[in-house]
C-alpha cells in the first residue's frame, strides 16, 4: 500500500505530516506502508529528516523522487503558456502540483489514470476535525511537525509558489504578519535600486534569463531568488473553492509573477486581436479545469493544443524592471512582431492613409446610426 506525500486530504492541513499518514494506515488498516515523497521544489528544509520521521511512524521505507523538471516543464509551463489564472489572481501553484504527485484533485487524477484504485482519505474518515486535532494526533504518535497551536498556518510549497492559510488569515479583515512570508521580502524593505532582467521566450515558453539558457526548473529557481529579494509576487485573495465555500489564502509566487508578465507582454506583439480575445476567454476555462483537478480531462488537453498553436510565433524577449514589489515592462522585441512602426507612426505613411479611416468609420458605425434613426422615427 502506498502512503503518498501529503496523505490525501491532509495535504491542505499540514503537508509535512507524512509520518502521521503512515501511523494512520497502520493503526486503522494494518497495512504495510511505503511512504512516497515527490520532490516538486519544497526545499531541503522540508525534505530533511523525512525518512527518519516515516520509519519512526511505522512505515517500512520512504521513496523520494525528484520531479522538479517534469513539474515545471509538463505542468507549470503549459499553464503559463495558456495564461491560466484562477479568479483574476491565483496562479494555480497548488493545483498544478497535484497531477505530478498523483481531495477531489488527488482522486480525480487517480481515477483518470487508474479507475481501479481505492483512495483512503484519513481527513474524511477519522476523528480529526481541525488543525489542532491533527497536531495532537502527531504528538500522540511522536511525529515532529513544524507547527504549533500558536503558529498554525497551513502551508503548501513547491517550486512555483508558497501558500499560507489558517490562523489569523481565516478572518479576511486581518492583515498578514510580515514574519509569515518565507519566499519574499517585505516590498518596503526591498532594494532601493531597481533591477532589470531580460526573459527569453520561444513559442510561448521561457528559455533564458539575461541571455543565459536554463532548464525549466533552474530558470524558475533563479527567478524565484531574484523576484523574492524585490518582494515580487505576493497575493492576498478570497477564492471560491470547488465545493462552494469561500477561502482566504495568501500566496507567494515571485518567479511565476515575473514569467506571467513577460509571456503576456510578448503576446501583445505576436498575436492578433481576434486570436488574443479567444485565447483569453479559453484561459479562464483552462484555469477552472486545473483548479478543479481535471488536468487529464480531454477538454484541457484539447485547449492545450490550441494554446501551443496560437503561441508558436511568440518568440523573442521582454525586459522587465523589478522594484519594491512591482514588475514593469520596459521593452519587448520579436522577429515575429506584428507591430510596424511605419504603419503605427503618426508621421506620414505610404501604407496607411489617415483619410482611409473615414469610409471605415461610416461602415463600422452603421448599426448605431440605424438604431438612432429607428428611435427618432426617421
Amino acid at each position: 500500500m502506498l502512503g503518498h506525500v501529503s496523505f490525501a486530504d491532509f495535504v491542505e492541513l499540514l503537508p509535512e505530516l507524512n509520518g502521521v499518514n503512515a501511523a494512520c494506515f497502520l493503526e486503522n488498516y494494518g497495512c504495510d506502508v511505503v511512504c512516497f515523497t515527490a520532490d516538486v521544489g519544497q526545499g531541503i528544509k522540508e525534505l530533511d529528516g523525512l525518512e527518519a520521521k516515516a520509519k519512526a511512524s511505522g512505515a517500512s521505507q520512504l521513496v523520494v523522487k525528484d520531479l522538479q523538471e517534469e513539474f515545471v516543464r509538463d505542468f507549470i509551463f503549459p499553464c503559463l503558456r495558456a495564461g491560466a489564472i484562477y479568479e483574476r489572481k491565483y496562479l494555480l501553484g497548488t493545483s498544478m502540483a497535484r497531477p505530478v504527485i498523483a481531495k477531489v484533485r488527488f482522486e480525480l487524477t487517480f481515477f483518470a489514470l487508474n479507475p481501479k484504485l481505492n483512495v483512503v482519505a484519513p481527513w474524511r474518515e477519522w476523528d480529526i476535525t481541525g488543525r489542532e486535532d491533527a497536531i495532537e494526533y502527531a504528538k500522540k504518535h511522536n511525529v515532529p511537525v513544524p507547527v504549533t497551536k500558536k503558529s498554525i498556518y497551513s502551508r503548501d510549497r513547491n517550486l512555483w509558489h508558497l501558500s499560507h492559510e489558517g490562523d489569523i488569515l481565516e478572518d479576511p479583515a486581518n492583515e498578514p504578519k510580515n514574519d509569515m512570508y518565507m519566499m519574499t521580502v517585505n516590498p518596503e524593505e526591498a532594494p532601493d535600486k531597481p533591477e532589470y532582467i531580460e526573459i527569453g521566450i520561444e513559442s510561448g515558453l521561457p528559455v533564458s534569463v539575461n541571455g543565459k539558457v536554463l532548464s525549466p526548473a533552474s530558470l524558475l529557481t533563479e527567478l524565484n531568488e531574484i523576484g523574492g529579494k524585490h518582494g515580487i509576487g505576493r497575493i492576498d485573495m478570497v477564492e471560491n473553492r470547488l465545493v462552494g465555500m469561500k477561502s482566504r489564502g495568501v500566496y507567494e509566487t515571485p518567479g511565476g509573477t515575473i514569467l506571467f508578465a513577460a509571456v503576456r507582454e510578448l503576446e501583445s506583439l505576436t498575436i492578433d486581436r481576434e486570436s488574443m480575445q479567444l485565447k483569453d476567454s479559453l484561459a479562464l476555462k483552462y484555469a477552472e479545469l486545473v483548479y478543479a483537478g481535471r488536468w487529464f480531462d480531454p477538454l484541457r488537453e484539447s485547449m492545450d493544443a490550441f494554446m501551443e498553436k496560437i503561441t508558436e510565433t511568440t518568440t523573442g524577449s521582454v525586459t522587465l524592471k523589478l522594484y519594491k514589489g512591482s514588475v514593469s515592462v520596459t521593452g519587448r522585441k520579436s522577429p515575429y512582431s506584428l507591430y510596424r512602426q511605419d504603419i503605427s507612426s503618426f508621421e506620414s505613411s505610404q501604407i496607411y492613409d489617415q483619410a482611409d479611416a473615414a469610409g471605415f468609420i461610416r461602415l463600422y458605425g452603421l448599426p448605431m446610426r440605424v438604431r438612432s434613426m429607428l428611435k427618432q422615427g426617421i
